[in-house]
């Protein structure tokens, strides 16, 4: 579940000006970036929470999802590695999840 709403958080729920805006320096007028990463990751973070029922995982994925996004918009990643990072996340997230709930 976690794997679906990642996608759905990161292709359709995620506009190309939101990709592109998110970006430190990306030059795009009017919304700073800051406003742009933080409405992206806000997003991931309330499926993670609304999934896993625990509001810390949602914040701790905020500030995951934050962090590998800027290593990829300053090209230290590349798509790949993003992707693999964030779906390692949600794996990290189900396994905290299903720990404490047993």
């Amino acid at each position: 579940m976690l794997g679906f709403a990642h996608c759905l958080c990161d292709f359709p729920l995620q506009t190309d000006k939101m990709a592109i805006g998110k970006c430190p320096g990306c030059g795009q007028v009017g919304v700073a970036w800051g406003y742009w990463m933080a409405s992206h990751c806000g997003t991931h973070a309330l499926a993670v929470a609304l999934i896993t029922g625990m509001p810390w995982l949602g914040a701790a994925e905020f500030v995951a999802h934050f962090l590998i996004d800027l290593l990829k918009c300053r090209k230290l990643i590349n798509l790949a590695t993003d992707q693999s990072l964030h779906l390692l996340c949600k794996v990290s997230w189900a396994s905290c999840s299903l720990a404490l709930i047993s």
